[in-house]
C-alpha cells in the first residue's frame, strides 16, 4: 500500500491548485499527509465521519449501490473525497470560477 499511496500523493500534488492531500484509515487517523499535522487531524475527523454517513445513505438508498467519490466547493476550496479499501483520500484544491 505505501508504494501506492506515495505514488498517488506525487499525482496529485503535481496537480494545479492542490492545497493538499490526506491519506486516511478507516479510523480516522491520517497516514500520509501534505499538510501540517494540526490540520490534517481536523479535517480527517470530519470526513471520517462524513465517509461513514455518505456510504450509510447510498446502501440505504440501494444496497446494490456503493460509495466512490464526493466533491464538495465551499467559498475557497474543493475538497473531494474517494474511498478505498484499506483508507480514504481526502484532496483539497482552491476553487476555480
Amino acid at each position: 500500500m505505501s508504494a501506492e499511496v506515495e505514488e498517488m500523493l506525487k499525482r496529485f500534488m503535481g496537480l494545479k491548485n492542490i492545497v493538499g492531500v490526506i491519506v486516511v484509515d478507516y479510523d480516522g487517523i491520517p497516514i500520509k499527509t501534505t499538510l501540517e499535522n494540526q490540520q490534517s487531524v481536523h479535517y480527517a475527523a470530519h470526513m471520517q465521519t462524513l465517509t461513514e454517513k455518505a456510504r450509510q445513505v447510498i446502501l440505504d438508498l440501494d444496497a446494490t449501490n456503493e460509495f466512490v467519490a464526493m466533491r464538495m466547493r465551499t467559498t475557497y476550496f474543493e475538497i473531494m473525497l474517494m474511498p478505498h479499501e484499506n483508507f480514504f483520500v481526502v484532496v483539497i484544491q482552491n476553487a476555480c470560477d
